[in-house]
């Protein structure tokens, strides 16, 4: 029996944290955890995994980019690689409105001309800034008539300790600077993802960092710091005022659990959703 939630907070499990933790659960066993948690969304989840979703009445509140290996490094920021991210996510904004799901989600991706060569020189910020503006206004007049949100990430640069706890050479490694670049787009389809972990890292001061970007939020998600790991006492991120705080400025998406466990997957994501049902 699934469990019974408050409802102010839409949870969701990020796919691949689960997927590739100790148990290697597959699809069916994350919905299977999903609906007996109360959670509505098994997300960032490709589309060949989108009818057991369905199949369990869940949604997927975040789709990937369609961008393949690492999503994050061949960004908007660069128009080098423009045709085959926004060929991409195109393809991606059309699965979701046939799947009547939200979102997609996109990257600034990293700051060198190469994307895969720190020796290649370095795009601006300002120029990076422009690049993403321009490759969302493209994106967002398919966006808006297909009805699907664009989420645009923002990620930590610090930690280098593991591919998935930091991006080094991620240009948009500034709460505020993507941010502004959501605002520069000024479309009601295009968002910024507020990673709470990776804000934690980068900028600190969360709450006030939430009622700054408030217009913009679309979609939220968590991990304890340091580390990415579970959220417990072992970490430094007060979880239940950040859920408050989100409550008080109207935020109605989704919050994705997106950490890397270091014990019991499920024991994580049942504190995780406990802490987080505010």
């Amino acid at each position: 029996m699934a469990s019974k939630l408050k409802g102010n907070i839409r949870h969701s499990i990020v796919y691949w944290c689960f997927n590739s933790a100790g148990e290697m659960w597959d699809i069916d066993k994350t919905c299977s955890v999903a609906l007996s948690l109360g959670c509505e969304s098994v997300e960032v989840c490709e589309p060949e995994t989108w009818p057991t979703l369905k199949k369990h009445g869940l949604t997927c509140a975040l789709a990937p980019n369609g961008m393949p290996g690492a999503p994050f490094v061949k960004g908007l920021n660069n128009p080098r690689y423009h045709g085959e991210v926004t060929d991409a996510m195109t393809r991606m904004i059309d699965l979701c409105h046939d799947a009547e799901f939200p979102s997609v989600i996109g990257f600034t991706g990293y700051k060198w001309k190469d994307a895969e060569d720190p020796t290649s020189g370095e795009i601006s910020l300002d120029e990076g800034a422009a690049n993403c503006v321009t490759a969302l206004k493209q994106l967002a007049r398919h966006a808006e008539k297909q009805g699907v949100n664009i989420c645009l990430e923002h990620l930590n640069t610090r930690d280098d300790s593991h591919p998935m706890k930091g991006h080094p050479g991620y240009q948009g490694d500034d709460i505020t600077y993507v941010a502004d670049i959501v605002r520069k787009v000024g479309s009601p389809r295009v968002k910024l993802l507020f990673d709470i972990y990776h804000v934690q890292i980068m900028n600190g001061d969360v709450i006030r960092h939430l009622d700054e970007c408030r217009d913009v939020i679309g979609h939220i998600h968590t991990a304890g710091n340091p580390g990415r790991a579970e959220l417990d006492d072992q970490q430094e991120i007060n979880f239940p005022p950040i859920m408050r705080k989100l409550v008080e400025i109207g935020y109605e998406g989704f919050v994705g659990h997106e950490f890397i466990p270091t014990r019991d997957p499920l024991a994580g994501l049942q504190q995780a959703v406990s802490l987080c049902d505010v």
